[in-house]
């Protein structure tokens, strides 16, 4: 490999190895600004715990791939040089270098994958961030194995092993579950969607445990993790903050509408207050209904941002639960177990995934009946301190407002969440590409949106929504890193590019979107100068067009499919 190269190799390594650590941080970070209730120590202390782990994984990776075809390359070497002054934060001498190559080389096989990865597994909020989790590994893991410009067929199997061991570990971290769309019945009791503190108090300490460790076995200081970027500090900027955040999802006009409007009317409020002017007494309590993956909880997480911003909600934290939070298995326990949830939520919102499932329809349900008592009058105890949001599909939610006045009274704000578009589809599965460094071409695109397109056109009470350009993403970046595995020399496109063949969408039959390809279709593409619609044809999304009416050039990103011929 040319000198040229393999600097700018090194150069894409080190920003590897930050990305792994922003990954930790950050995420780490969103954890205790948003889930503070999950946690039993410092902030500071559980963010050197994550930098400890993403120091622990890198090592795992580098050594895993160097021992594949049990030789020490000079590239890998000079690989070696930079991992460890990012490890340990000083460069080495060559003496040095051998020490902790001989180290890491000895001790590695006793790090296991899942305590590196243990905080991605274990907390459901963090478990959004998997697939860039399993990109930033196999980055690292693929310039180690491809930096002198080849790849053995051992360190080929062990690109493949690497992925297999993280696909697993991560198949079995428990994801959001499909509703049942049905209120006819209670469903049985499932795990919470995040975590109850004891169990995170438990995972925390292994964290603690596996950090130590590593202390330890490798020998670095423990200093205090890198800050990030400060969060914004008056309530102007909080606020401000907020809002932007919800102006950026995808989709959702008619939400986005109805929070901003909310926050104007709160502003006036206490413009009101100020000037010593009466005011309205409005219920803040909501009902948000939509089918799965409509992005109910991510508005719902923002509304607890703007409400704490101004104000209103000391925190505005957001706890997540469903029926499984609140009501027990035995006589006597639900009253205590609802009341401990909703005391995770004072000062912040309480949000109850398929409140339908509370109380059963057609059946004696005592237990579900006694969790809503416990919720009305907390309501009206805690009605200062506590915003409580209800999320469902549409019509169990209207029927369970409709028998149950003492609910249906006390919220006064209803939201629909549309499904999303295959456009707006589309456009979240660019923000993800973006999120993880991948970039995408025109014909992946046209095949994207044919998908889902039919994904769309043939939904049921399955359809995820964003769920499903989930699992359509996390399909494509393993087909690319099983494509890649034996290629070489490295390359930055061959790390970033995805390719039609990499998608894959589940349900959709190929010969189907392949018929429409060949019909050469076109996609319905608004100008953001004028918003005047133009059909453009497939190879021009991606690219710069000029709108006929206004001459305003722009990016063609996404289109919604017209009718085929």
């Amino acid at each position: 490999m040319a000198l040229v190269d393999f600097d700018a190799l090194l150069g894409q390594f080190r920003e590897a190895l930050r990305d792994c650590q922003r990954l930790y941080l950050a995420t780490g970070q969103q954890f205790v600004d948003r889930y503070p209730h999950l946690l039993d120590r410092p902030a500071g202390e559980f963010l050197q715990l994550m930098d400890d782990l993403h120091k622990g994984l890198l090592i795992k990776l580098y050594v895993s791939v160097m021992e594949a075809d049990l030789r020490w390359t000079a590239e890998e070497k000079q690989l070696a040089y930079v991992l460890f002054n990012h490890v340990w934060g000083q460069a080495l001498s060559e003496s040095q270098l051998r020490e902790a190559t001989a180290r890491v080389s000895q001790d590695s096989a006793r790090l296991k994958w899942h305590s590196l990865v243990r905080p991605f597994v274990t907390f459901a909020p963090l478990r959004d961030h998997l697939a860039e989790l399993g990109t930033v590994a196999m980055r690292v893991a693929n310039f180690v194995a491809k930096c002198d410009g080849q790849v053995s067929p051992g360190e080929t199997a062990q690109l493949q092993t690497i992925q297999a061991e993280l696909e697993a570990i991560f198949g079995k971290a428990p994801r959001p579950r499909e509703p049942q769309r049905t209120a006819a019945a209670v469903p049985p009791v499932a795990a919470t969607p995040h975590a109850a503190p004891v169990a995170s108090t438990q995972a925390v300490q292994a964290m603690q445990a596996d950090a130590q460790d590593l202390r330890e076995r490798y020998a670095w200081q423990t200093q205090p993790a890198p800050t990030l970027a400060e969060a914004p500090k008056s309530a102007e900027e909080l606020l401000a903050a907020a809002l932007a955040e919800l102006d950026a999802l995808v989709g959702l006009k008619n939400i986005k509408h109805e929070v901003r409007t909310l926050a104007n009317f709160l502003k006036m409020q206490r413009a009101r207050a100020d000037a010593g002017l009466p005011q309205t007494q409005l219920s803040l309590h909501m009902v948000f209904v939509g089918n799965p993956g409509t992005g109910k909880t991510s508005v719902a997480r923002i509304v607890g941002r703007i409400f704490g911003a101004m104000g209103i909600l000391k925190r505005g934290h957001l706890v997540e639960t469903d029926r499984s939070g609140l009501v027990a298995e035995y006589a006597g326990q639900t009253g205590p177990k609802s009341n401990q949830r909703i005391d995770e939520a004072l000062d912040g919102v309480l949000f109850i995934d398929e409140a339908y499932s509370l109380v059963a329809e057609t059946s004696e349900d005592a237990y579900g009946r006694e969790a809503v008592q416990a919720l009305l009058k907390r309501m009206e105890d805690d009605r200062n301190r506590l915003v409580v949001i209800l999320a469902g599909y549409p019509e169990p939610m209207e029927k369970l407002l409709l028998t149950n006045p003492g609910l249906a009274s006390r919220f006064n704000t209803n939201l629909t969440f549309d499904d999303y578009t295959p456009g707006e589809l589309g456009r979240i599965f660019q923000r993800m590409c973006e999120q993880n460094h991948y970039d995408i071409s025109s014909a992946l695109r046209v095949k994207l949106l044919l998908g889902f397109q039919w994904l769309h056109e043939h939904r049921d009470e399955r359809f995820g929504n964003g769920r499903a350009v989930r699992n359509s993403f996390e399909n494509a970046i393993r087909r690319l890193a099983n494509r890649i595995a034996s290629v070489a020399p490295l390359t930055k496109e061959l790390l970033t590019a995805l390719h039609p063949d990499d998608i894959e969408l589940a349900d959709v039959p190929p010969d189907c979107v392949a018929k429409f390809a060949d019909a050469k279709p076109k996609f319905l593409v608004a100008c953001p100068g004028c918003e005047h619609e133009s059909r453009v044809p497939g190879k021009f999304l991606g690219q710069s067009v000029q709108c006929k009416k206004c001459d305003h050039k722009f990016v063609a990103e996404w289109g919604e499919p017209c009718a085929l011929p």
